[in-house]
C-alpha cells in the first residue's frame, strides 16, 4: 500500500467535524461502512476488546477481498480468514493465540498462498499508523534491520540527512476502515478506553473511517466528566454501535475474562476444514446476530462467570 497522504489529508479536511447522533445497528454499520476490497485496522490488543460483532457480521455478509493491519491481532484475524474474508495481511503477529496454542486454519491459508502476508513487527506497525496520523509519507525508525522480518516487509533504507546514518523508512499506513470496541462512547463518538489503548489513538486518526463498538453508550455529561480518557474523539468516528459483552470471547479489561473453553473449541475446531465448517454454520452463519451468539455460547450466566474471574473473585 503506498502511501498517498495529499490525498489523505483532504479526505480527512473534508470529513465533517459536526457533533451528530452517530448510533446505529452493526447490519448498517458494516452494510454502509465495509466495502469488498477494504483494508481494515482492528483495535486492540491480542484478545483483548476485540470487536467481535463487526467480525462476524462482516462473513454473514459475504465480504470478501478484504486486507488487514495484523497489529497484535489473533483471534480477530483468525475467524476473518477462516470465514474467507481476507486475502492480504500486514502481519507482526496473528496466527498465534497467544499461550492457547496456534490457528492451524490460518497456517493452512498462508502455505497455500491465499492471504498474501506482508511482514513487520508490532512496533513497525504501531509507527505506520503514527505516521499516517502526522499525515506524512513514512517515518524512520531503528529496528529490523538484520532481520527476515525486514526483508519480507515494505519498508526502505533511507539515509539521515544529519547524521548519515542509515535508518529504516516505515510508510505510513492509512486503512480504509478501522474498528475499535471501547468501555464507553457518547452518541457522538467520543469513545474511552480503560486500561491499556496500545495504538488506538493513532489507528483512529490515520484510517478514513471508524466503527466504535461500545459496550454501554452513556450521555456526553459522563464523558465530558472524565475527558483524559477519551481517547477517541467524536470526528473520528462514522458509526457508534452499542454491544454489551462486545468483546466476548476475548477479555475486556475491567469487566470481563477471556472465555477459555470457547477459544479451546475454536482451535480444535479450526485444526481441519471437516470441523472448522461445523464451527462456522453453528456460531456465526447460524446466528441472526451477537446477541443470539452470546446466548448460545452461555449468556448472561456465562458472563457472570467471566465477570467474577475478571475480579478474581469465587466462582
Amino acid at each position: 500500500m503506498t502511501p498517498d497522504v495529499d490525498r489523505n489529508r483532504e479526505f480527512f479536511r473534508r470529513k465533517p467535524r459536526a457533533l451528530t447522533d452517530k448510533r446505529t445497528t452493526v447490519q448498517d454499520a458494516v452494510s454502509r461502512l465495509v466495502s469488498d476490497g477494504d483494508y481494515i485496522g482492528i483495535g486492540g490488543f491480542g484478545t483483548n476488546r476485540i470487536p467481535t460483532a463487526i467480525l462476524h457480521e462482516i462473513i454473514r455478509q459475504g465480504k470478501k477481498g478484504l486486507g488487514l493491519s495484523g497489529h497484535t491481532a489473533t483471534h480477530d484475524f483468525q475467524i476473518l480468514a477462516a470465514g474467507g474474508a481476507i486475502d492480504r495481511v500486514d502481519v507482526a503477529y496473528v496466527i498465534g493465540l497467544e499461550a492457547r496454542g496456534l490457528s492451524r486454519a490460518a497456517r493452512r491459508l498462508f502455505e497455500e498462498a491465499r492471504i498474501q502476508v506482508c511482514e513487520w513487527t508490532n512496533a513497525a506497525l504501531a509507527w505506520r499508523y503514527r505516521a499516517a496520523a502526522m499525515g506524512i509519507p513514512f517515518i524512520p525508525a531503528r529496528i529490523m534491520f538484520g532481520s527476515d522480518t525486514m526483508r519480507y516487509s515494505a519498508a526502505k533504507t533511507v539515509t539521515c540527512p544529519f547524521t548519515g546514518q542509515k535508518l529504516l523508512a516505515l510508510p505510513a499506513l492509512s486503512p480504509d476502515l478501522a474498528v475499535i470496541h471501547v468501555h464507553r462512547c457518547d452518541k457522538y463518538g467520543n469513545a474511552q478506553i480503560d486500561g491499556i489503548s496500545v495504538s488506538d489513538a493513532d489507528l483512529a486518526r490515520a484510517s478514513k473511517k471508524v466503527i466504535i463498538t461500545t459496550e454501554e453508550i452513556v450521555p456526553e455529561e459522563v464523558i465530558r466528566q472524565d475527558p483524559a480518557r477519551t481517547i477517541i474523539p467524536a470526528f473520528c468516528v462514522d458509526a457508534v454501535v452499542e454491544v454489551k459483552y462486545g468483546s466476548y470471547p476475548g477479555n475486556m479489561p475491567y469487566a470481563y475474562f477471556s472465555d477459555e473453553e470457547h477459544l479451546r473449541e475454536w482451535l480444535s475446531a479450526d485444526s481441519k476444514p471437516e470441523t472448522l465448517e461445523p464451527f462456522l454454520r453453528k456460531y456465526i452463519f447460524g446466528t441472526k446476530d451477537f446477541s443470539e451468539y452470546l446466548e448460545l455460547c452461555g449468556g448472561e450466566a456465562k458472563m457472570e462467570r467471566l465477570r467474577r474471574i475478571e475480579f478474581l473473585e469465587e466462582v
